[in-house]
């Protein structure tokens, strides 16, 4: 039925029936938005763009396991470097005549079986195995990144030898490896520390090397080549710094491996020579006396060990999951 059709009531009713039919017919008028809110698309209002840093940094504080990680790590770094400062202990002379001693008054921790304190045992020990762990995580970390961006911007045969170089360095057992060299030379901190970064780049490179691949096929690395940027350029303006998701947490994951590695070889008896200790060296001999009820001797080593590694990996995992929100991001 048409407007036309509509008959006309008397006394001008039907001019109002008209209009309110054409009222009803016609589309509704778009009203004009009155706040910042209205502009937003469905969701919610549209905020303004945050730094990719920033929201990484968000979601690894909202994980709670990282802060967790991050808090027993803090304590740990305190407890191993500053706490030495406050409790002072004899680390260099032994004493037999004090040896294992239960935890007492003065001792809260007991002694080992040299007479040496085991409460500042645990912390020059820990000074020995976080410096390792640190150390070993950079050098390989660096050496990887710089290998795998150097394979993977090149390709071609130089990538293919690079990588089968790698391959060979692999099935290399590095753990007989560093029994040999440490047998050999006096095994210090430094030492130890080079021989595991010597083994422990191979893992970065791989990634780093597979991150280049595909950030090369990039627009900026074609627009940055067309612009002139020399290969050189291109891996440390742009291939590198895109890489540094890849690169972070590995290295979290190198600092825990590390740890481990020096306490598996001071476990076998490799590890740091007297006056220095690790404490793998001290669950060595602990677990001599395990059976004999000095359970001092192993329970807290062994529960710093697991517990330094613990939080190196929850930082490590969350550092993975927050990058991965800034990759997104970007």
């Amino acid at each position: 039925m048409s407007i036309r059709d509509v008959p006309s009531l008397p006394g001008g009713a039907g001019v109002e029936a008209d209009e309110a039919l054409v009222g009803a017919t016609r589309p509704p008028a778009l009203s004009e938005p009155t706040s910042p809110a209205q502009l937003s698309p469905e969701g919610g209002e549209v905020g303004a763009a945050r730094s990719g840093w920033k929201l990484a940094l968000r979601s690894f504080v909202e994980n709670k396991l990282a802060v967790v990680g991050v808090a027993i790590l803090v304590i740990f770094v305190l407890f191993c470097f500053v706490g030495p400062l406050l409790y002072h202990t004899n680390q260099i002379t032994g004493n037999t005549a004090l040896a294992e001693l239960p935890p007492g008054a003065g001792r809260p921790l007991g002694t080992d079986s040299n007479g040496f304190d085991e409460l500042g045992r645990i912390m020059k020990g820990g000074q020995s195995a976080l410096e390792v762990g640190f150390l070993t995580a950079v050098m390989a970390t660096a050496i990887g990144t710089l290998y795998g961006t150097i394979a993977g911007l090149a390709g071609g045969v130089v990538d293919a030898v690079l990588m089968r170089v790698v391959d060979a360095l692999l099935s290399i057992p590095f753990l007989f490896v560093v029994l040999i060299v440490s047998t050999k030379y006096t095994a210090t901190v430094l030492s130890l520390s080079v021989i595991l970064a010597l083994f422990s780049w191979l893992v970065p490179a791989r990634l780093v090397r597979g991150e280049v691949l595909s950030l090369r096929e990039r627009d900026f690395i074609a627009a940055a080549r067309v612009m002139g940027a020399t290969r050189r350029r291109i891996g440390l303006r742009h291939l590198i710094p895109n890489a540094l998701s890849v690169v972070i947490v590995n290295a979290t994951f190198q600092v825990a491996d590390a740890i481990l590695a020096l306490a598996a070889i001071g476990f076998l008896g490799f590890g740091l020579q007297y006056p220095s200790t690790d404490w793998g060296d001290m669950l060595s001999s602990g677990v001599t006396y395990l059976l004999d009820g000095y359970w001092w001797l192993i329970y807290p080593v062994g529960a710093c060990i697991v517990l330094v590694v613990m939080a190196v990996n929850f930082i490590g995992d969350a550092a993975r999951d927050a990058l991965e929100v800034r990759l997104q991001r970007r």
